[in-house]
C-alpha cells in the first residue's frame, strides 16, 4: 500500500471518528469546535491526497512526518475528548 492510500484511510477514519464524536457527545459545550478540528484535519488530509501539490508534498519525508504527527494529534484529541 502506498503512502497516499495510507493517508486516505487515515483521513476516512478521522472524518468518521469526528462525526461519531458529534453524535454521541451532543451535550458538551465545546463539541462543535472539537468536531470541526477532527473532521477538518481529515478533510484536509483527504484533499491533499488528490491534489497534485498535496501528492508531491505527501511523497516527501517531511510531508509524511508532518501529516502523520498532525493526524496523530487529531486522533488523540478525539480519544481524550
Amino acid at each position: 500500500m502506498s503512502a497516499l492510500q495510507y493517508f486516505r484511510y487515515t483521513a476516512y477514519a478521522l472524518i468518521a471518528v469526528g462525526l461519531i464524536n458529534l453524535r454521541y457527545q451532543s451535550g458538551k459545550s465545546d463539541l462543535t469546535a472539537v468536531t470541526a478540528l477532527i473532521v477538518g484535519v481529515g478533510v484536509l488530509i483527504f484533499a491533499l491526497t488528490y491534489l497534485k501539490a498535496g501528492q508531491k508534498f505527501l511523497t516527501t519525508t517531511a510531508g509524511k512526518s508532518l501529516t502523520a504527527v498532525v493526524a496523530l494529534i487529531a486522533a488523540i484529541v478525539a480519544i481524550v475528548n
